[in-house]
């Protein structure tokens, strides 16, 4: 069996962040109250991510998350308690860090690169996300149509004006983004379902990290985030949730994603928009 990994450590937005962006500001004025007490039988504190909103360090198996905004970890916590899937043990909670154990096995896949993960591995994260979508809501609602259309609006306006991405890529995804938005029956969904949140030891699911962004909304959102440039594995996925789903709105939500991501990618030290590998998911043709 794998050895105890990341938990929290996600790398792409929301709630994720570069090694070395804004450290100072995340991490210098926190960890002098915390690390001390922790430290007398660890040799390293590694820093998972780091940014001017969250930090996430490792000490040992212990992974502390900390946010600026306390309602994040209030979501987190709470959306833990009440998931139906495997999720990581809070060991304590000291505002403003939160004190998670590691989850046993690997991520089931990185954004940009090759997945290693078997069919049937993705196949039990499509078998975990149904039985999420099938608990009880969450009693906080996510952001409303109107509020995705206006950040749709303000992000595609802001990669034109400013030359970040051609217009007419913009255009065509944004087309593709706007049929994903429209009204939905609301489930429970983990609302960052990135394919580095999921964790597996072999075939089977052993937990899934990062649940500040859970609320109620569109069931088909956490398909599209889990397959989102890992196309060849949404028949996997699909086959696992045990019912079929419509490709075009899955596709619909890829835009959407890849679209309001890119500012916050290029403004937050990730390099040039040209090498992220959501402006290579924009340039694939449906």
């Amino acid at each position: 069996m794998p050895g105890p990994s990341a938990v929290g450590g996600g790398t792409r937005p929301p709630g994720s962040g570069t090694r070395s962006a804004a450290r100072s500001h995340a991490i210098n004025p926190v960890t002098p109250v915390v690390i001390p007490a922790m430290m007398a039988n660890v040799e390293e504190v590694e820093v998972v991510v780091a940014h001017n909103e969250r930090a996430t360090l490792r000490v040992g198996d212990v992974f502390l998350k900390i946010d600026a905004d306390q309602t994040r970890t209030d979501v987190e916590v709470e959306a833990m308690a009440m998931a139906p899937i495997p999720t990581p043990e809070v060991l304590w909670r000291k505002p403003p860090v939160l004190a998670l154990a590691a989850l046993p096995g690997t991520a089931l896949g990185r954004l940009g690169e090759p997945s290693t993960a078997s069919a049937a591995a993705w196949a039990a994260a499509g078998a975990a996300v149904r039985t999420l979508h099938d608990a009880p809501l969450p009693p906080w609602r996510g952001r409303s149509l109107d509020e995705l259309a206006s950040r749709l609006d303000g992000e595609c306006e802001w990669l034109v004006a400013n030359n970040v991405l051609p217009a007419d890529l913009v255009t065509r995804n944004r087309q593709l983004a706007e049929t994903a938005l429209r009204p939905w029956t609301p489930v429970f969904i983990h609302g960052d379902l990135q394919v580095d949140h999921v964790f597996v030891d072999g075939d089977e699911v052993t937990g899934v990290v990062d649940w500040s962004e859970a609320s109620q909304g569109d069931a088909l959102f956490d398909v599209a985030i889990l397959t989102l440039g890992h196309k060849e594995h949404l028949g996997d996925v699909v086959a696992g949730y045990g019912t079929d789903v419509d490709r075009d709105l899955i596709r619909g939500w890829w835009a959407m994603r890849c679209l309001t991501n890119v500012r916050w990618l290029a403004e937050h030290g990730y390099g040039s928009p040209e090498e992220f590998p959501e402006v290579a998911v924009l340039r694939l043709r449906p």
